[in-house]
């Protein structure tokens, strides 16, 4: 695996690899406003990689800290 200074800025291509998704899957996220945050200038379209680690930490899923909320917002038990 190959280490990217976090502040560093990477086409589209390596962003996908970085997120182990497609590139396609990158545009389409584009398109629907979606994804990782990006920068564009003019049909230039770069991504900084701490913001695509931030996006992947954004889905972060910690099952020893779940616990379940109610439809109002509340925490279930509470």
């Amino acid at each position: 695996m190959t280490c990217y200074d976090p502040n560093s800025y990477v086409k589209d291509v390596i962003a996908a690899k970085i997120l182990d998704c497609g590139v396609q899957s990158l545009r389409n996220w584009r398109f629907l406003g979606r994804g990782p945050i990006y920068n564009k200038r003019g049909t230039m379209v770069r991504y900084k990689v701490q913001n695509l680690v931030d996006f992947m930490e954004a889905g972060r899923v910690d099952p020893e800290a779940r616990e379940t909320v109610t439809q109002d917002g509340s925490l279930a038990g509470q």
